[in-house]
C-alpha cells in the first residue's frame, strides 16, 4: 500500500552536485505530498544552496544534530526519512527513534536492509538512467514508479535566488560574463588547464567579454602553481576561495554562462537555468549519460570513444578531454554571446 507522510526528511549529506541532482525528486515528492512538510538534511556548507529551493520547507545542518540524531528525530515530528545517500548513523537513529517510514536502497548497504522498513532495490552500476532520474526510485513507497525523461528534469527545479547588488556591480562593467570552474575537487575528469588558457586568449579580442575563475581556496592555490598562462590573461579574474556557496550561486545566476567538467557548480548552473557547458569523457561512470548537465540552457561536449587512460580513474585529465578542442568550446561561447545580444 502506498504510504502518505506529514513530515518528510530527505537526507543527502555528500557533495553539491549530488544534492542538486536530488532536488527534482524532492519536487515530485512535493507533488505527491502537497500538504506535508519537507525538510532536507545536508552539511552546513551546502545549506545556503538548499535553502534557495522552494520545494523545501526547512534545512537541517548535519553538524547541528550529529551528536544525537536519534534524540533530534524523536522530537522533530518527522514520520518519514528518505536516505537518498547511505548513512549508517542516520539509518540507525531513525530506527531507534521509531520513525514510521524509513526509505533506503537495500541493494546499496546491508544495514539498510535491516534498519529500513520501506525498502527500494536498484543498482546504479547497471542502469542507463541519469543520476537525477535514478533518485526517483526512492519514491516507489509512495506508489510512484514514473521516472521523468531527461527533457522533463529541468522543469522540476524550483529556485528563488535573490539579486546581489555587489555582484551586479562587478559584472556590470562587461557585456558578457563567463564563469570558468576549472577544477572538479577530484569528482570529474578535467579539461586541461592549458585549454582554458587558450580559450581565454581566443576571447581576449572581445573587450566586453570577461572571464571569472571560481573554485575553492585549495583549487585557487593549484591554479597559482599550475595555471599561470590562464591567470596572466588581462580578461581573467580569479575569485577562487573568495565566495560562500550562496555567493557563488548568485554569481553564476547573474552571469551569462558557465563552463566546467563534471562537478557541483556545473549541475548548479544548469539547474538554475544558466547557459552551461559540461565537458566530459565518454567512459563510465563519468560519462554524460550519467552526469550530463541538465537545464533549459545546458549543453555537453564529449568524445565518442574512450582513450586508454580513461581506465585509470586516478587520472586528472586524459586524451578524451584533450581532444575537446578550445575551438569547439569557443564556437559555443560565440553562440551564447550572439544569443544574449539578440535577446
Amino acid at each position: 500500500m502506498a504510504i502518505r507522510s506529514t513530515h518528510i526528511l530527505v537526507s543527502r549529506t555528500d557533495n553539491i552536485g549530488d544534492i542538486v541532482l536530488t532536488l527534482p525528486m524532492v519536487a515530485r515528492l512535493r507533488q505527491l505530498n502537497p500538504k506535508a512538510k519537507i525538510s532536507f538534511l545536508c552539511r552546513a556548507y551546502a545549506a545556503p544552496l538548499v535553502r534557495l529551493c522552494t520545494d523545501i520547507d526547512d534545512v537541517i545542518e548535519l553538524e547541528s544534530i550529529a551528536d544525537a540524531p536519534a534524540d533530534f528525530l524523536k522530537k522533530s515530528g518527522i514520520d518519514t526519512v528518505i536516505l537518498a545517500q547511505p548513512d549508517r548513523k542516520l539509518a540507525m537513529a531513525a530506527f531507534r527513534a521509531g520513525i514510521r517510514h524509513r526509505i533506503g536502497n537495500a541493494r546499496q548497504k546491508l544495514y539498510l536492509l535491516f534498519y529500513c522498513n520501506r525498502r527500494v532495490r536498484f543498482s546504479k552500476s547497471t542502469t542507463e538512467d541519469h543520476e537525477a532520474q535514478i533518485n526517483f526510485r526512492f519514491l516507489r513507497p509512495y506508489g510512484s514508479r514514473d521516472i521523468p525523461s531527461i527533457e522533463q528534469i529541468p522543469g522540476l527545479y524550483h529556485f528563488d535566488i535573490p539579486m546581489d547588488r555587489a555582484i551586479a556591480e562587478m559584472q556590470g562593467r562587461y557585456a558578457f560574463n563567463l564563469v570558468l570552474h576549472t577544477k572538479s575537487n577530484g569528482h570529474g575528469r578535467e579539461w586541461p588547464i592549458e585549454h582554458y588558457a587558450t580559450l581565454a586568449r581566443m576571447l581576449s579580442g572581445k573587450a566586453d567579454v570577461h572571464l571569472w575563475l571560481t573554485g575553492s581556496a585549495k583549487e585557487g592555490e593549484w591554479l597559482k602553481a599550475n595555471g599561470g598562462a590562464l591567470l596572466e590573461q588581462p580578461n581573467v579574474t580569479n575569485l577562487c576561495g573568495t565566495q560562500t556557496l550562496g555567493q557563488l550561486t548568485a554569481f553564476i545566476r547573474q552571469a551569462d554562462g558557465l563552463i566546467a567538467s563534471g562537478t557541483g557548480p556545473l549541475h548548479l548552473s544548469a539547474a538554475i537555468g544558466q547557459r552551461t557547458l559540461g565537458l566530459f569523457p565518454p567512459t563510465r561512470p563519468m560519462h554524460p549519460g550519467r552526469w550530463a548537465a541538465l537545464g533549459t540552457k545546458a549543453q555537453n561536449l564529449v568524445r565518442e570513444k574512450s582513450c586508454t587512460d580513461c581506465e585509470k580513474l586516478e587520472t586528472i585529465t586524459c586524451d578524451c578531454m584533450v581532444q575537446l578542442s578550445p575551438q569547439s568550446v569557443f564556437d559555443i561561447v560565440q553562440g551564447w554571446i550572439r544569443d544574449k545580444s539578440a535577446a
